[in-house]
């Protein structure tokens, strides 16, 4: 077991499994890959698609109309599989890109199936992800089409900020956020020069701060109420790698 895989393990965030799970789990592994910021992983449109789990970095889920807008889907962090609804479609319906160098452990997709036929539960668990996936982007919906500018950016720089905190629990107040305001833009709808007056009225709120591919949250609670945004913890997620 890799460095980064056996990390993730020993984290809250994710199940333990059983060892028969353990096993089948290793034979689904093929390859360890790095790629550079800014890789397209998986194409929108494309007929197959590879299937990864994302062991470091971050990436994104997106959408691209013909006018060239981008809609970002929702962000992947490690744990996270790339390429599951596009083995379980037809096609892809969305692109995802690396937004960080990243690591990820490809897995063997033509072994998808043998996992539904003989691990149930752990198939449940992987039918679970795409589900809690779902939710990510109907909450992205929720916060685009309902919340005010100033709301959907506290939102989401707490979601990520929590979401990062799960995988890496440490000490400390702030997490690397490599996100640059058109990216934050692309996911909330807003224009680029909106999110950045914004984000400079937020942090006058003395809420938080980015600076340095940082982001530092100073008060959770007050940047939850302002974002009418309740974290409620997920329960332990499955691990393919």
């Amino acid at each position: 077991m890799d460095e980064l895989s056996e990390y993730l393990r020993q984290q809250k965030a994710f199940k333990t499994h059983q060892p028969e799970e353990i096993k089948f789990i290793n034979k689904l592994k093929l390859r360890q890959l790095t790629y550079p910021a800014g890789r397209i992983l998986v194409k929108e449109g494309a007929s197959s698609a590879q299937l990864y789990t994302l062991l470091d970095g971050w990436a994104y889920r997106y959408r691209t109309l013909k006018n060239g807008n981008r809609q970002i889907l929702n962000f992947l962090l490690p744990g996270d599989l790339i390429g599951l609804q596009q083995n379980l479609l037809d096609n892809s319906d969305s692109s995802v890109q690396s937004l960080t160098p990243v690591t990820l452990c490809e897995l063997d997709k033509n072994r998808l199936w043998s996992l539904y036929e003989h691990y149930p539960a752990l198939a449940y668990d992987i039918t679970w992800l795409c589900a809690q996936e779902e939710r990510v982007v109907d909450d992205n919906l929720v916060n685009v089409g309902a919340r005010s500018g100033l709301e959907k950016i506290a939102m989401l720089l707490l979601h990520l900020y929590k979401r990062y905190k799960s995988i890496y629990p440490t000490p400390g107040k702030s997490i690397p956020f490599p996100l640059t305001q058109q990216e934050i833009a692309d996911s909330l709808g807003l224009s680029l020069a909106h999110t950045n007056k914004t984000l400079r009225k937020l942090e006058k709120l003395g809420l938080h701060s980015i600076g340095n591919n940082m982001l530092t949250i100073y008060d959770e609670k007050m940047l939850a109420s302002l974002a009418d945004y309740f974290y409620a913890p997920l329960k332990p997620r499955p691990l393919l790698c």
